[in-house]
């Protein structure tokens, strides 16, 4: 029998499959649209910068909260996902290759510190195990749940169990510093 915690990782690998496949559809045919000689418009620019975003920000939960392994992710896709989810935060990866496992422990450090960065900012993954965003102004985030695996566990914070539970997994402890501009997190 699989466990629990396994279950959970392979059912959001299943939605994002899922979703991935109607979204590349949806792109196929603005793309169509373009071949046929439809002339440019505002709306086309958006309907074709909303497909990309959502198409990577689904790759992006695919790592995050799908199931993970130890085949080596490279820097080009990684690079490529989070290009693409830019907007109010940027995002800057430094490192290499990383395995999924390692990816995909940063990516849920990458979400949790989105919520800490709702008014815009930037993060910098630094090495395969640490992280630090910097922003004006910092928003309050439920930080006890990674760090001490305490406090309200909700839809919008479940990254922050999951990360700590995958860290734990991985034999790392995560520790977090922060300051009036930033927060830097390493395990």
């Amino acid at each position: 029998m699989t466990e629990i915690s396994d279950l959970s990782t392979l059912i959001g690998s299943r939605i994002c499959h899922d979703l991935i496949n109607p979204i590349g559809a949806i792109g196929n045919g603005m793309e169509l649209l373009a071949m046929t000689g439809v002339p440019a418009s505002p709306e086309m620019t958006l309907m074709s910068e909303s497909i990309a975003h959502a198409s990577a920000r689904i790759r992006f939960l695919r790592i995050a909260f799908g199931a993970p392994a130890e085949a080596p992710i490279g820097v080009a896709e990684i690079r490529s996902i989070l290009g693409a989810m830019n907007g109010r935060i940027t995002i800057d990866w430094q490192p290499g290759a990383v395995s999924r496992t390692e990816a995909r422990i940063l990516f849920l450090l990458i979400q949790c510190m989105e919520t800490a960065l709702a008014y815009g900012g930037s993060i910098t993954i630094t090495s395969e195990r640490s992280l630090h965003a910097e922003a004006r102004r910092l928003r309050d985030a439920p930080w006890e749940l990674l760090t001490e695996g305490t406090g309200d566990l909700t839809a919008a914070t479940v990254q922050f169990a999951l990360a700590r539970s995958a860290i734990a997994a991985a034999g790392g402890t995560p520790s977090l510093t922060r300051s009036e501009g930033g927060i830097a997190i390493a395990f």
